[in-house]
């Protein structure tokens, strides 16, 4: 087969049409499959259109290849061989430039002739441009010239528009507006733009359009610059163990960015390896066009083997190993698990003990072993115990870490009766066994518990013990014997009694045999008894190691007897001075209960004579009994009404109680007036204690305040300036903690204090100067002594001795020695004591007049006098 090229470039350009094969049979069409034998210079697509997948130059020689075809089904296999040649050149045709390219001429406009539209050829369809992606150039790279047959008479413009154009890409494809040579300016990606959908333009100088805009489809060529790109480089799939070759697994995906109707963008998957390579090195395949990995062998087993890692490889060109571009990526296959291991014991028997009457103890562990993935249904084991432990004393828990059964006791075993127990036990998975499995599915073990015998408890049978007896049973009476018994059956101990609880201190127990006897009467009003029941308590002791001990309780029910007297209830009433309008009633109080009270008969004694003349009683019934006036008038007063009451007991028992009633002046309703209540009720022996009570509290508080006030003064002088006993006059003159506002808010004569003649008023006294009580840094001067007033005084000795050593002493703190006092204001009778100068100043007032006043005041008239001692 022989073809020539028409057209005559210097090189194939890559993707150009050069021929078209095709196969066909007589009886019917094939599915054919090309294939080139220089697939590097030439491919062939599935229509059969033969193309050169790259530019290369032609020399004179023959360029020869062979195309291949093979049925799809029935596998047959054809062959053709291509050569291919130059154009020869004619001699008569003149030689065409090497650049020279196609041109596209612009359809002419309808046109009028003879007065009316002539019909012209419709426009024509301008076949698309291919131009290839990735051309090297050189740039720009000529495409095809756009021409106007009226551009012989007019001066013509021509123009492009469009993405790529004067649209966004701008800039690839230019035109030359003199010439219509369009143009690429640089490579072209298909990836990016596929197809350019451009229009041409012609118009004239002044701008007027001269031919209708044509359009220019130009379609990129895809070249196999990409490679195939898996979605994920690490896929993760799983498949459970056990798994029939044929079984689903996991897909993989990868993508080409060239073109998926393209052989470029066509992929192919395969597995390239896979590890670990046992039981088989092909456990599982690929689908080579969906991804898909399925099992093809069988042997899939966890225990063996948990996971498959596959390198699997997408190569596009069909998976052409030459000429496609390939890409990996790893597929890790996890082997899941199932439950094709039931649970086995690691021995046939294991052996535990527990001591009696323990629960909730573990008394053995059960291990086994399952190859199965820990943690899971198909590992975690499920006990039971299947035989002997007929009354369920025992238990069986998993341990979720460690898979062991635990042994537990969950009742209390009595070694007297059970000293051994041997339990068959079961061990399971929680889910069932895979289908298929021929292992039992369960495994069974032998499980020996010794019982250990301890020491327990003696316990008194029955308890508690019930007795019924009278009341005032004397003492050293014997009552019962409580004894307990000791359930170690095997071992020789010996028991001993205590008394645990007497309320009452009524009973005493024998220590060896648990005798009861009494020490006291028992009675049944006691306060001890409830319900006519008195509950004692005791303890049973074994000699045992440890020693042991167990408690009984005797509950006496105590039978009443008729052993006390009836009194009256209530004890005080109130009456009035006549006998209308109200009476008193009474009724009886008997501690004891029937048949020994009620009931109660009522009346009043002979003597003295006054009470039944005075007052007269009826009896209700039973248990009620009416007190009323006899007389007509009773002065008001308290009176005590003695009754008889005898209660209904054999032989029945009588007693004299003594009613209180007041008697009183009543209103018009029957009622005792307000002040009549109070005087004749007077106050009760409790509200007088509780009175004195009180009053006696009070008194030990005030004491104490006083004596606490005492002792404060003490610690107050004790800081003051030590004087001579005989000096001191503080016994003899009012002491002031706090000033207050002044003098002028105490009712005091303070001007006692002072000579008449020496009052002065408050406008002419220097205004005080209030001292800092704090103690100077430095040395104090000797203050000058004044001389001693004529006027005599102790108090005003004493002033001046302790001047005159605060005077000497610069050590002392001004607060030892006198007392500060501040400016009070102006009012005061007895004038401000800022004029109480010390020595350094108020030389110039006479104080001879407190020599007057006696020894005293001599001091003081010394001190500010300006006397020498």
């Amino acid at each position: 087969m022989d073809f020539i090229l028409m057209r005559r470039p210097v090189s194939w350009k890559a993707f150009c049409l050069a021929l078209q094969v095709k196969f066909s049979n007589c009886n019917r069409k094939r599915k054919v499959q090309y294939e080139s034998s220089e697939p590097a210079d030439f491919k062939v697509d599935e229509d059969g259109t033969v193309y050169a997948v790259r530019s290369f130059p032609l020399t004179a020689e023959q360029a020869k290849f062979l195309i291949y075809a093979q049925d799809k089904e029935t596998q047959e296999k054809w062959q053709v061989a291509v050569n291919l040649s130059r154009e020869p050149t004619l001699t008569e045709e003149p030689m065409k430039e090497p650049h020279e390219i196609e041109e596209i001429v612009f359809p002419r406009q309808l046109a009028k002739h003879s007065g009316a539209l002539q019909r012209q050829k419709r426009d024509w369809v301008i076949p698309p441009i291919n131009l290839p992606e990735n051309s090297r150039g050189p740039f720009p790279q000529e495409l095809v010239r756009i021409r106007s047959d009226r551009d012989k008479n007019l001066s013509l413009r021509y123009s492009v528009t469009g993405p790529g154009a004067d649209q966004p890409p701008t800039g690839i494809f230019i035109i030359n507006p003199i010439s219509g040579q369009l143009s690429v300016t640089k490579p072209l990606d298909r990836e990016l733009i596929a197809r350019f959908h451009l229009r041409a333009h012609a118009v004239d100088i002044n701008g007027n359009q001269v031919e209708n805009p044509i359009d220019i489809v130009i379609n990129v060529i895809d070249m196999n610059d990409n490679r195939p790109e898996f979605l994920h480089q690490v896929w993760n799939g799983s498949v459970p163990e056990g798994s029939k070759p044929g079984t689903y697994v996991m897909t993989v995906t990868a993508i080409d960015a060239d073109d998926p109707n393209a052989l470029n963008g066509m992929l192919r998957y395969r597995i390239l390896s896979q590890a670990p390579s046992t039981p088989s090195p092909n456990m599982f395949t690929i689908n080579n066009e969906t991804g898909d990995i399925i099992t093809v062998a069988a042997g899939l087993d966890r225990e063996k083997v948990q996971q498959y890692t596959l390198i699997i490889q997408a190569t596009d060109m069909e998976g052409n190993p030459t000429y496609g571009l390939s890409n990996t990526a790893t597929a890790v296959i996890t082997v899941t698990d199932v439950n094709d291991n039931p649970p086995e014991f690691t021995a046939m028997t294991f052996y535990g003990e527990v001591p009696e009457n323990r629960v909730d103890v573990i008394v053995a562990n059960l291990t086994v072993t399952d190859k199965d993935q820990p943690h899971t249904p198909a590992w975690n084991a499920a006990y039971r115990i299947s035989g002997g432990d007929p009354t369920g004393r025992f238990a069986i828990l998993t341990d979720p870490n460690s898979n062991d059964g635990l042994v537990t006791v969950v009742k209390p075993i009595d070694f007297e009766t059970n000293r051994m127990f041997v339990l068959t036990v079961a061990a399971e998975n929680q889910v069932p066994l895979a289908k298929g499995i021929q292992h039992p599915p369960q495994s069974t073990a032998t499980v020996s518990v010794t019982v250990i015998d301890v020491n327990e408890n003696p316990y008194f049978a029955p308890n508690p013990k019930i007795i019924r007896q009278e009341e005032g049973l004397h003492a050293g009476t014997m009552l019962t014997t409580l004894t307990a018994q000791d359930p170690d059956r095997y071992m020789q101990q010996n028991i001993r009694y205590t008394k645990l609880s007497d309320p009452a201190n009524w009973l005493k127990i024998d220590p060896v045999n648990g005798q009861i006897t009494t020490i006291a009467v028992l009675d049944r009003e006691s306060p001890n008894v409830k319900n006519n029941i008195y509950n004692a308590t005791f303890l049973a002791s074994d000699n045992g190691i440890p020693p042991m001990s167990g408690t009984g309780t005797l509950q006496i029910y105590l039978l009443d007897i008729n052993d006390n007297a009836p009194q009256v209830l209530p004890q005080e009433a109130e009456t009035c001075e006549t006998p209308e309008p109200n009476s008193i009633n009474i009724t009886a109080l008997d501690y004891d209960i029937d048949p020994n009270a009620g009931p109660f008969a009522f009346d009043l004694p002979l003597s003295p004579v006054t009470i039944k003349r005075n007052w007269t009683i009826n009896r209700l019934n039973g248990d009620f009994a009416q007190l009323n006036l006899k007389i007509k008038f009773l002065e008001a007063g308290i009176y005590e009404v003695p009754i008889i009451i005898t209660d209904s007991g054999n032989p029945p028992k009588s007693n004299i109680s003594i009613l209180r009633v007041k008697v009183c002046q009543c209103d018009s309703n029957g009622d005792c007036t307000d002040v009549d209540r109070i005087v004749g009720a007077g106050l009760g022996t409790g509200a007088i204690i509780a009175i004195l009570l009180c009053i006696i509290i009070l008194l030990i508080l005030v004491l104490m305040f006083v004596v606490w006030m005492k002792r404060r003064d003490k610690e107050r002088q004790a800081k003051q300036l030590l004087i001579d006993p005989e000096d001191d006059v503080r016994d003899n003159i009012l002491k002031y903690d706090e000033e207050g506002g002044g003098e002028e808010d105490q009712d005091y004569d303070l001007s006692q204090l002072q000579q008449p003649d020496t009052v002065e008023p408050d406008a002419i006294k220097p205004v005080g100067i209030r001292r800092l009580d704090e103690r100077p840094i430095h040395a104090e001067p000797q203050y000058p002594v004044r001389s001693a007033a004529p006027h005599p005084g102790d108090i005003g000795d004493f002033i001046n001795e302790g001047l005159k050593a605060a005077d000497n002493d610069p050590t002392a703190p001004p607060y030892d020695s006198l007392l500060v006092f501040d400016y009070e204001g102006s009012g005061s009778t007895a004038g401000s004591l800022s004029s109480l100068n010390s020595s350094s100043s108020g030389g110039d007032q006479d104080y001879d007049y407190l020599n007057d006043w006696g020894p005293r005041f001599k001091k003081l008239a010394d001190m500010y006098g300006g006397g020498d001692d």
